[in-house]
């Protein structure tokens, strides 16, 4: 499913109760990939193990990281997540561990979904040096134990630890920060910046449903046509001549995307390209 949603997967973890997964979402998003992947491990452990009902008790928490800073960091602290929890003894059996993507970048295991030469080509080397430098980079990261900064608050994570923290009350100072965002204080606001443009455009889309839903109704009125069996896809003749033309005036005069015109009269986008191709043809 990784594949098919375009999703890169660069480290991951399986632990008793959680899973960790570090990745860049592909055009398809990441609720698409996580209700996929949710949905179908679901299924398969209440198939094997004969029970019913929900698996995950909560929704996936997700953090928007900045690679460039932390990709590395990252990947370390994730794999090393069965040595800290005690599942392995040494860095040797966490090479072997299933449940791991640590053995997959070292070559011991293989898969083919898993971004190996993206991540160890991170080190500037290529084939068994890159392997060495990722294996060397891990054995000094095992002492470390756990990491406020890259799993404790917003703030925490954009300074990069308590003691930058502390030093920037001393100097009462600030930096921009957020819980569900792992990067420096210029990329928290770059992320935030783009998150508030995204909603200025949902909202302008769900104006624009409205004022459509609204023509909607008044055309309907008109041509004695119920909405509902406008939405339907009913080809009744009325209702399929209303459709043409709303249709039209809705892509020609207003300038609305197919696929928003598809959801409003209840086809789809072949639906709404089909009478625009008739329409064009008569003329």
């Amino acid at each position: 499913m990784a594949k098919e949603t375009g999703t890169r997967i660069l480290a991951w973890v399986l632990m008793d109760n959680h899973v960790h997964l570090l990745i860049i979402s592909g055009p398809a998003g990441l609720p698409t990939f996580m209700r996929r992947l949710l949905t179908g491990y679901a299924i398969g452990f209440n198939r094997k193990h004969r029970r019913f009902g929900h698996l995950f008790q909560n929704r996936y928490k997700s953090i928007i990281c900045d690679l460039d800073s932390y990709l590395l960091e990252l990947v370390r602290y994730l794999h090393l997540n069965p040595l800290r929890g005690g599942l392995v003894k040494n860095l040797e059996e966490l090479e072997d561990y299933r449940w791991c993507g640590h053995g997959i970048l070292t070559g011991r295991q293989k898969n083919d979904w898993q971004e190996r030469d993206f991540v160890l080509g991170f080190f500037g080397l290529k084939g068994r040096k890159a392997v060495r430098a990722y294996r060397e980079w891990v054995e000094a990261g095992k002492g470390l134990g756990h990491r406020p900064e890259l799993v404790g608050g917003g703030l925490i994570r954009s300074m990069g630890g308590w003691s930058q923290v502390l030093s920037l009350r001393k100097k009462r100072e600030s930096d921009a920060y957020d819980e569900r965002i792992l990067g420096d204080g210029d990329f928290v606001q770059a992320i935030l910046k783009e998150a508030d443009q995204k909603v200025v455009r949902q909202i302008r889309a769900r104006r624009e449903a409205g004022l459509l839903a609204k023509i909607i109704k008044e055309k309907c009125r008109e041509a004695g046509v119920n909405e509902v069996e406008l939405r339907s896809g009913s080809r009744q003749r009325a209702v399929s001549e209303l459709r043409r033309k709303l249709c039209f005036y809705f892509y020609r005069e207003l300038g609305v995307p197919m696929a928003e015109i598809a959801r409003q009269v209840g086809v789809g986008t072949t639906g709404v390209a089909m009478p625009l191709k008739e329409i064009n043809t008569k003329r």
